[in-house]
């Protein structure tokens, strides 16, 4: 599976681009930052990290993008660019008919490190060690990207196996009721 990470922010957009299975090996396709400027209006801003993750989808054909969901902060003007960041993510997958799954901060941590309190130099140091990088990718939100990756392969697929499996036997239990009820009608009950 490949999936697009993206670590949403107005002026440092992460992006990273994973491919790996649960329980196989991991590898890291690509990453970058998408960088604006403060000065420019924030929808000139919002228009280039569209066009960006449009063309690393274009480019790389993730099977899924996973996103970090905005979480509380006290800077309103910081979340307020996230959340803008994050629903031009969420709209260009949808764009492109990609599955989008969101993670808290604390899952991606959780996944990566095994505690959902890691700093960023713990999650920095895991993503390195996962995907057998030479060095550090560099920024943090490159970095945080790659763990969305990680994170949303492990849990992910998991978690997709887990719906196709109740899926498939609620499948199973409502046709074993439709034949019962046909029976009953055959039997003139």
């Amino acid at each position: 599976m490949r999936v697009l990470g993206v670590d949403p922010g107005l002026t440092r957009c992460g992006i990273g681009v994973v491919e790996g299975s649960i329980g196989g090996p991991l590898s890291m396709v690509h990453v970058d930052v998408v960088r604006t400027h403060a000065d420019q209006h924030v929808a000139h801003r919002l228009l280039a990290i569209e066009r960006a993750i449009d063309q690393w989808i274009e480019t790389y054909r993730p099977h899924a993008v996973a996103v970090e969901r905005v979480f509380s902060q006290h800077n309103v003007k910081t979340v307020m660019g996230t959340a803008q960041a994050s629903g031009i993510a969420l709209m260009v997958a949808a764009r492109r008919g990609l599955p989008v799954a969101l993670h808290t901060p604390s899952e991606v941590k959780a996944a990566v490190t095994g505690s959902g309190r890691a700093d960023k130099a713990q999650v920095t140091a895991m993503v390195t060690r996962l995907l057998r990088l030479a060095e550090a990718p560099k920024p943090a939100d490159a970095a945080d990207a790659l763990a969305l990756g990680i994170c949303h392969i492990w849990r992910g697929q998991a978690a997709n196996r887990l719906e196709a499996a109740i899926a498939q036997s609620t499948a199973r239990q409502t046709a074993v009721q439709a034949r019962r009820v046909a029976s009953m009608r055959g039997q003139g009950h």
